[in-house]
């Protein structure tokens, strides 16, 4: 029993500093942000709040569009994250529950394109998009990101398990097509799924820097990133400004990740009741 109740302790002990060491540093860009750039450099470094987070916000206004990013930014990242839950789990579901000849090679293929660095890619996609004149326009970020290999192949990994073979013979022999097959029996059982897809390509979305740095060209268009990086001086940099925007820009994501989480960890559990 003493054993028990040590190992139990070790455990708690280890999950209270796990999440010291998660949260620390969203709490440490918090405390920067309200700080001068003098203070970020000063030792021993001040870990309580200060008092220039105003300031520093009103310089970031000042110096950048925000609102009109945050809007592009939030308008890429739901358009994207929607193509993609759809297309995704249209591929996901296919793969694991309908057969069709090379099927198994196909999915080969889609794993091994896993394996290439996405930086690769940049030079074709830009001379894609160069080519169909997209250059400078939310195609170039919606378009190319609308279906992923990591998608696919999480979703067919979840659907392969999660959805009895019976239940979707039972909906041919009650007169279901394909679609309907997919829309009304396939993707209530992949909600949990779903959840954490749209959480990850939302995530990923609403953080990229290099892509719409590269193909957007039009200020008005800048997403987040990219019209944050135009704080940095060429000669000097005010780092609490630019940290302030950081945590501007990372506020929605922690609203967004808290809402979702609740959303998966509820889809879980009701799945887990009824079966």
């Amino acid at each position: 029993m003493i054993v028990n109740r040590w190992k139990s302790a070790a455990v708690h002990a280890g999950l209270v500093i796990g999440l010291l060491l998660s949260v620390f540093p969203f709490y440490w860009l918090a405390v920067m942000a309200t700080r001068t750039t003098s203070d970020i450099y000063s030792f021993p470094p001040k870990l309580w709040f200060g008092g220039e987070l105003g300031r520093n916000v009103s310089r970031v206004m000042e110096g950048i569009d925000f609102w009109g990013a945050f809007l592009n930014t939030l308008f890429v990242a739901t358009v994207v994250t929607l193509l993609v839950l759809f297309f995704d789990s249209l591929a996901g579901v296919t793969f694991a529950k309908f057969q069709f000849p090379g099927s198994g090679w196909l999915f080969i293929v889609l794993l091994a394109t896993m394996m290439a660095p996405s930086q690769l890619s940049l030079v074709p996609s830009f001379v894609i998009m160069a080519k169909l004149g997209w250059v400078g326009s939310f195609k170039a970020l919606i378009v190319p990101g609308m279906v992923n290999a990591f998608g696919i192949f999480w979703i067919r990994q979840y659907a392969k398990e999660s959805i009895p073979s019976e239940l979707l013979e039972a909906g041919r022999m009650d007169g279901c097509g394909f679609f309907r097959l997919y829309w009304n029996v396939s993707l209530p059982i992949l909600r949990p799924a779903l959840s954490f897809l749209g959480a990850f390509t939302f995530i990923g979305v609403w953080n990229d820097y290099l892509w719409p740095l590269i193909v957007l060209t039009d200020a008005s268009k800048f997403t987040l990133q990219v019209a944050l990086s135009s704080l940095n001086g060429i000669y000097q940099t005010d780092y609490a400004m630019v940290i302030a925007g950081a945590l501007l820009a990372v506020i929605p994501l922690i609203v967004f990740f808290l809402f979702v989480s609740r959303q998966f960890i509820s889809d879980i559990a009701a799945g887990a009741i009824k079966s």
